[in-house]
């Protein structure tokens, strides 16, 4: 039986509460010695009789920790009298500081307590709650190496901070009224408010005002339901759907709740729900979709403004253009968003590093970011350290360094500079926090890509070998290591033959990732013009006589539609692509319900509503063959749907067989791929899968034919996974 020992603890041990734990187990297990952090590990000198108890019980962690290893070491010398938390020191950067998470039960409890120490305090939060990413500056967590540092603690906070009995013993974020961050409400020309910046806050709202708010990692725009139009108006976004923050029992009145949809809703993590209206046409002015973006307060300040406002709900978007960083400090705020919002309720906390609302449906992560990002994952890649620079879409970051990955936030889309910068940014800092020394640096296919010209820069500087990734050979290295015929679904990306690839069936195991099947390569007249105008993309698809007498039903010129046309004869100015998120696209022109695209997606979001009231019936699916691959033929497709739309079948319907056949057919190709080549396994990834029909038919069809399915739900299935799976694919190429 042992009665001493140095106990080293790796894992995200840092900014969880993790040395004042260890201490008050010392206590009560009568354990004298020391408790020390060591960058991404912590070591635990530790004399008493019962020891071995007290090492089962350090072995379980906090809440907000994560134990990747223990191991004990002899120990010689003499018990100390008493058992001690050290100062910090440097060490191994395995580990990682933990996201920022939802305000804890016990802290809101606080905040609402008549008469205590932090009623009514905005920021309050101790060891297992509040912000953690975006306010540290450096490794080791300590309040010195984060925006905290601005505020020294009182000598009530600096009392709870050293008593072993409290909760925010140690807690780095300790702040209360009296010496912590502060509130302030301006007019959007700077001039101050006067009053209670959230009681005056929430009246302004309720009065129809349109507020933006500083949050943990950058602003939102907030206004009720009523002003959603005119918010809309204001950003130049009329069409896009808007996420909403309510209160729980709002959000479960107007939305269909599963039981896990419920858990995710109120985890710690406190992402944005995707959810199913319980009224499809409901809450228009906030989303036309049959579906609703819903979070919870995950902030003091949140659930302070919701018991001062009159309104269950509020719209709450980013307060920033879409793909381009967050705002994050007042002055940016008071220069971008004027003309846009009435107020800004801001704080004077610092916000390090930015960070989004993170958003999930189906259980499936649609953008890694708060509560869920940095993303930390146990991984054997080899000995080379690995910078994975994302798409251009919906980037981010990913770093491998001896057995761990560390994924950042959502960026953006990498098309302009200032993304351009906060790309280098976050990959400066994640780099720095993880004393990365990269070995490769890896990149998407395309060219033209901003990122690839990081990357290269990159490489350049650190003389690191530098691998290019086809877009969705990284999509399926995202979703599997193991030997798998892979199914990417999704918008764009560059491929082998410098075509637009986007709906692709691959068979092997990464790296070697044969493409096997996809769908039929098809014109896009004008290129990236036919993503804004579906109608383009339908007559690349289905150039006929039927559908020119369409376009010109609706409008379109007789020049309009010979100048289309000859565009499509002869070639010129046209790319090719077997994109389904296109396909889609067309879909939606067909039924006329999407002509002109205003947000990413929004055509074949459009048509998943139209089809979410229809019935699916079973087409007959026409199949090529085309270099080695199979084809499916999606201009059949579409002139099936074109010939029963025409002959009177509701739209609703057509919408809903589209997706089902086009699932269908993609599925098909997919089994017929893993039987020849007798591999087990189907994967799948890309944006399209979050459509829940043809994600589902997929599914079904892949396990009635006896192979088993795999996804992952641990990494965005749109473009989020892009740099995850470059890092992978790094990681197992060959020296």
């Amino acid at each position: 039986m042992h009665t001493r020992g140095t106990i080293i603890i790796r894992g995200i041990v840092q900014g969880v509460g993790f040395r004042p734990f260890v201490y008050a187990k010392a206590r009560e297990f009568g354990i004298t010695g020391t408790v020390k952090n060591l960058g991404s590990e912590v070591e635990i000198h530790a004399f008493g009789d019962r020891f071995e108890e007290f090492l089962e019980a350090v072995s379980k962690g906090t809440p907000l920790s994560h134990i990747d290893s223990v191991d004990v070491q002899n120990l010689c010398g003499n018990p100390p009298d008493t058992f001690t938390i050290l100062d910090s020191g440097s060490g191994s950067l395995s580990g990682f500081i933990p996201t920022d998470v939802a305000t804890c039960d016990d802290c809101i409890a606080d905040i609402f307590t008549p008469g205590g120490r932090y009623e009514g305090y905005w920021a309050t939060s101790c060891v297992n709650c509040g912000p953690r990413y975006s306010i540290i500056t450096a490794i080791p967590y300590d309040r010195e190496r984060t925006s905290m540092a601005e505020f020294p603690v009182c000598p009530a906070c600096g009392s709870e901070y050293t008593d072993p009995s409290c909760r925010r013993h140690h807690a780095q974020t300790i702040a209360c009224a009296a010496c912590g961050p502060h509130l302030a409400l301006f007019r959007a020309d700077g001039t101050p408010v006067a009053g209670d910046p959230i009681r005056e806050a929430a009246a302004l709202l309720d009065a129809g005002s349109i507020v933006a708010i500083r949050g943990i990692g950058g602003f939102h725009i907030a206004c009720t339901e009523e002003t959603a139009g005119e918010l809309k108006r204001r950003l130049g976004r009329t069409e896009q759907p808007l996420a909403v923050m309510a209160t729980p029992e709002e959000v479960e009145r107007i939305a269909a709740v599963s039981d896990e949809e419920r858990r995710i809703l109120h985890s710690r993590e406190r992402p944005i729900m995707v959810l199913a209206k319980r009224d499809p046409a409901s809450h228009p002015a906030i989303s036309s979709l049959h579906t609703m973006g819903c979070m919870l307060p995950y902030t003091g300040l949140h659930h302070l403004l919701f018991v001062n406002l009159a309104h269950p709900l509020l719209v709450m978007t980013s307060a920033n253009l879409p793909g381009y960083p967050m705002i994050t400090d007042l002055a940016t705020a008071l220069e971008r968003l004027s003309g846009q919002v009435d107020y800004i309720l801001t704080h004077d906390r610092r916000i390090v590093n930015r960070c989004d609302d993170s958003v999930v449906r189906d259980g499936y992560i649609i953008r890694l970011s708060r509560g869920l990002a940095p993303k930390r994952a146990a991984i054997d890649l080899g000995d080379a350290c690995i910078l994975g620079v994302g798409p251009e879409l919906n980037a981010n970051i990913s770093v491998y360094k001896k057995g761990f990955c560390i994924t950042s936030p959502h960026v953006g889309n990498v098309r302009n500079p200032q993304t351009l910068a906060y790309l280098q940014e976050t990959a400066e800092r994640l780099g720095g926090l993880t004393g990365a020394r990269y070995d490769r640096v890896v990149h998407d296919l395309h060219p033209q890509f901003l990122s690839t010209r990081y990357a290269k820069e990159v490489a350049e500087a650190t003389g690191a070998q530098l691998l290019a990734v086809q877009h969705h050979r990284a999509h399926i290295a995202a979703a599997t290591r193991e030997e798998c015929v892979g199914i990417a679904i999704d918008g764009v990306g560059y491929g082998d033959d410098a075509t637009i690839w986007g709906g692709e069936v691959f068979a092997g195991q990464v790296p070697h990732l044969d493409r096997v099947a996809h769908l039929e390569v098809v014109p896009m007249p004008g290129g990236d013009l036919a993503t804004r105008f579906p109608e383009r993309m339908l007559y690349g698809i289905l150039p006929t006589s039927g559908v020119r007498d369409m376009l010109a039903s609706r409008g379109w010129s007789d020049i309009e539609l010979a100048v289309l046309v000859r565009q499509v004869e002869r070639g010129l100015n046209v790319a090719a692509t077997s994109s389904t998120g296109r396909v889609l696209d067309a879909a939606a022109a067909l039924l006329g319900i999407c002509r002109e695209r205003t947000y990413d997606g929004e055509p074949a979001m459009k048509l998943e509503t139209a089809a979410y009231i229809g019935k699916p019936s079973a087409w007959d699916l026409d199949f090529l063959r085309e270099d080695g691959c199979e084809v499916l033929s999606t201009r059949s497709l579409l002139a099936e749907a074109h010939r029963r739309r025409t002959a009177g079948e509701r739209a609703s319907d057509v919408a809903a067989s589209i997706q089902y056949n086009l699932a269908r057919g993609v599925a098909a190709m997919a089994v017929r791929a893993a039987e020849e080549r007798g591999i087990p396994r189907v994967a799948l990834s890309g944006g399209v899968a979050y459509n829940r029909a043809i994600r589902e038919t997929i599914r079904a069809e892949v396990l009635a034919a006896g192979l088993e399915f795999v996804m992952n739900k641990e990494y965005p299935l749109g473009d989020g996974c892009i740099s995850f799976g470059q890092v992978v694919y790094g990681g197992s190429v060959e020296e």
